[in-house]
């Protein structure tokens, strides 16, 4: 019998066990810190023409120095907790820190992707999944181990190729059983290269379930600089965020408080608000036009800055993503 054959006839049976799991297993309840973010509802003048974000001058880092105005942009995003339900219209979502498995690393990942737009969202999603599952780094697909060394240090490398002990063999805090991340590890081990094999286990396709009520769907929140913010996902791959920043709130050089306002929500996460639906990392702006840079102190708006890859990594290009 032919190794291709194998391999997919034990790919069969594990379906059959994903199916069977899914049914008699509940996926944990994942717990999130505190949010800085209060509910709001601000008052947006009915005539406001709506504009895009990225026609916002950047900083440095990638941040939009804002200015008032109602704006929007879609960006890219990542299922963070495999076996949850793909958000749906409607789901309201606010934003906080990345939390849960090798968060350092997946934020890194984060990151790096935005100076990086030449890297397929699908190989930086397996390479994310392989991350939060604790899956073995060397199970990857080639190409996606060389985009890997495009957004990660080789200390951090290292450390998913099994280099600290026990590194590769830890549990995570949210898997238990036959888990969705136990299934997706299973498929590297497999050598599955499909891509929406691994999205069938990590992206439940069930409507998301309501945990709490009384919250908005189009729920805005305040940010400390006193603007408003909100998160409308589009599909666990893209989030539409929409600011919107009132008159009275700069003075007539732009800042606040002698500062620049900086908004920029790369390497944070969206969590739902009320219901079970996915936890997505964000990305990079799915249409990453930079028309003007600004040059701010590194305080200010506290830009963030991730580990810088390994030098000398491979060459900028296209590699292939998975099939």
């Amino acid at each position: 019998m032919s190794l291709n054959l194998l391999k997919s006839l034990a790919f069969v049976i594990l379906l059959g066990a994903c199916a069977s799991a899914s049914r008699n297993n509940k996926q944990p309840v994942q717990s999130f810190p505190a949010n800085e973010l209060e509910a709001a509802q601000p008052t947006i003048a009915s005539d406001i023409k709506l504009q895009q974000l990225t026609d916002l001058p950047r900083t440095e880092d990638g941040g939009f120095v804002v200015k008032p105005g109602f704006y929007e942009t879609e960006y890219k995003t990542y299922c963070l907790e495999p076996g949850t339900p793909d958000p749906r219209p409607g789901d309201a979502y606010l934003q906080g820190p990345i939390t849960g498995n090798r968060k350092d690393i997946v934020e890194s990942i984060l990151l790096n992707s935005r100076t990086k737009p030449h890297i397929d969202q699908r190989n930086v999603q397996l390479l994310l999944w392989n991350v939060v599952s604790n899956s073995d780094f060397n199970k990857l697909p080639i190409a996606v181990q060389a985009d890997a060394n495009e957004l990660l240090t080789s200390k951090q490398i290292f450390k998913l190729k099994g280099g600290v002990a026990g590194y590769i063999k830890e549990i995570s805090s949210n898997s238990g059983g036959f888990s969705s991340n136990s299934n997706i590890n299973n498929l590297f081990n497999l050598g599955i290269t499909s891509y929406e094999s691994y999205e069938r286990i990590a992206v439940s396709r069930e409507p998301s379930k309501i945990r709490k009520t009384g919250v908005k769907a189009d729920q805005w929140y305040k940010e400390k600089e006193n603007y408003y913010v909100r998160y409308l996902p589009l599909s666990y791959q893209k989030v539409k965020i929409q600011l919107y920043i009132p008159d009275s709130l700069l003075d007539a050089e732009g800042k606040l408080n002698g500062e620049y306002v900086v908004y920029n929500p790369i390497g944070l996460q969206a969590i739902p608000a009320y219901t079970n639906a996915q936890r997505l990392g964000i990305g990079a702006p799915v249409v990453d036009i930079v028309k003007e840079i600004i040059r701010i102190n590194k305080g200010n708006g506290k830009p963030k800055t991730p580990p810088a890859p390994k030098p000398g990594g491979p060459k900028s290009g296209n590699p292939k993503g998975v099939s």
